[in-house]
């Protein structure tokens, strides 16, 4: 009974948001990588992005005031990739911070002598386990340097629906742990010889760093680059089918 009446509740929340249909047409023009969903789909990431709005705590950080235009930006693309998947995987946690452009988390890291050394980490956006998600929002596109921050750090959200994130969410029902693992291990040791022999690869070389930053960078792909993804690791790009549930080359 609680279930349901918090399900009501969050509907009847959302329902109550005013969009007009220009600032629909407006945001979703920005965003050409929505263009593969029927229109099924797009009514669905509409009705998604309403509810993620009204039940998400939004905050404006260093002077930033949040628009309407923003907020359902950012909601799109967060909602996105749980077009299939639905927003308990979203659960859990409830602040969105965002920053004008690039900003500074203050770190603390100790070396193997056992001495801390601090320092600012500027950064485009962080993604807390159990946490907000900080995100960086630009007024164009191209100073975001071809970066998807938004896709990028809500998978990372995803990821850590199985703990800390590793690049291995929770798998679906039929899926096999232990052949993602395979696949995005094959992927991420390859991506990383590449990066560092220097080569200029499609994806973003961020995506070296870690196993849990591969993923996002391959899912920002996924998302705006399907082709480019499935050229580079079809095997990733299956897996990613797979769990996202979506298969953005194929177009509507």
């Amino acid at each position: 009974m609680i279930g349901k009446l918090s399900a009501w509740w969050r509907q009847h929340r959302a329902d109550t948001l005013d969009i007009p249909d220009a600032l629909w047409h407006d945001v979703e023009g920005d965003l050409p990588f929505l263009g593969h969903l029927t229109p099924d789909e797009r009514a669905r990431l509409r009705r998604l992005a309403r509810e993620f709005i009204a039940t998400k705590q939004w905050s404006g950080a260093q002077g930033l005031q949040l628009t309407p235009h923003i907020q359902l930006a950012i909601a799109l693309q967060a909602c996105l990739p749980i077009l299939h998947l639905g927003l308990a995987w979203y659960a859990g946690w409830v602040g969105i911070v965002v920053y004008p452009g690039d900003f500074v988390i203050p770190r603390q890291m100790m070396d193997e002598d056992g001495v801390v050394h601090e320092f600012d980490d500027e950064v485009m956006g962080e993604a807390w386990h159990g946490g907000p998600v900080l995100i960086s929002w630009f007024e164009h596109a191209e100073d975001a340097e071809g970066i998807n921050v938004v896709l990028h750090e809500f998978a990372h959200k995803l990821d850590m629906k199985s703990g800390e994130a590793d690049g291995t969410p929770p798998m679906h029902e039929g899926m096999s742990r232990q052949l993602w693992i395979e696949v995005m291990s094959t992927a991420f040791g390859d991506f990383q010889q590449r990066v560092d022999s220097g080569e200029e690869t499609p994806l973003d070389p961020y995506g070296a760093e870690w196993p849990a930053e591969f993923f996002a960078v391959a899912s920002e792909a996924f998302f705006e680059h399907p082709g480019l993804l499935r050229g580079e690791y079809p095997e990733v790009y299956e897996q990613f089918r797979l769990f996202y549930r979506q298969d953005p080359s194929v177009a509507a």
